[in-house]
C-alpha cells in the first residue's frame, strides 16, 4: 500500500514537472508497429486529428493521428529515471491534454490514464476512451462519452488510479 501511494505521487509529480508546450516547429510523422505486445497502441475513432508528445525529460516531437489511424511505440524508460507520459490533445497546442503515464520497475509496468490536465469540455470527453490491456489479469480502463469525472482516470494528483502489469503486456488506447 506504501509503495502503491509512493508510486502514484511519483508518476503525478513527474507528469505535472513535464513541459507544456511543445518545441516550434517540430512535427513527426506517425510509425506503426505490427506487435501489440510490450507497448501501446492508440486508436483514433474521433472525428478529428489528434496531436501526441512523448515525453521523458523534454516533451519530444509531436506526431499527428489522422481520424480512423493508429499510432504504437514500445515501452521506453526515462534517462532520469522518472515516468513517462504520452500527452494527447486534439490541437496543436498542450494546454489540455489526455494521458497515458508509466514507468518500469523490473518486469512490471506501472501506468495510469491522466485527465488532471484535461478540458470538462474536450473532445475526449464528449467521445469518451477505454485501455484494454493483452493481459486478461490487468485492469482496463472505460471512461464513458461525456463522464468528465471518470473514475477510472486522475482527475486531482491525489487520487490513486495507479495500476501495474506484466512489462510484456500490449495495450490499446481508443479514443472515441
Amino acid at each position: 500500500m506504501t509503495f502503491n501511494v509512493f508510486l502514484t505521487g511519483l508518476l503525478a509529480a513527474t507528469a505535472a514537472a513535464l513541459p507544456h508546450s511543445a518545441r516550434s516547429g517540430e512535427s513527426g510523422a506517425v510509425e506503426t508497429r505490427d506487435s501489440g505486445s510490450g507497448g501501446l497502441q492508440i486508436v483514433n475513432n474521433m472525428g478529428t486529428d489528434v496531436y501526441l508528445w512523448t515525453t521523458a525529460s523534454d516533451p519530444g516531437s509531436m506526431k499527428t493521428l489522422s481520424t480512423g489511424g493508429d499510432y504504437s511505440e514500445d515501452w521506453i524508460t526515462n534517462s532520469n529515471g522518472g515516468g513517462i507520459s504520452i500527452k494527447i490533445s486534439t490541437s496543436e497546442s498542450q494546454d489540455s491534454v489526455l494521458q497515458f503515464e508509466y514507468t518500469q520497475d523490473g518486469e512490471k509496468l506501472f501506468w495510469d490514464m491522466s485527465s488532471i490536465d484535461l478540458d470538462e469540455t474536450s473532445d475526449f470527453v464528449k467521445s469518451g476512451f477505454t485501455v484494454q490491456p493483452s493481459d486478461s489479469s490487468c485492469k482496463s480502463v472505460s471512461c464513458a462519452a461525456g463522464d468528465a469525472n471518470c473514475k477510472d482516470a486522475y482527475q486531482l494528483p491525489d487520487d490513486v488510479n495507479t495500476y501495474s502489469c506484466a512489462l510484456s503486456a500490449g495495450f490499446t488506447l481508443t479514443l472515441g
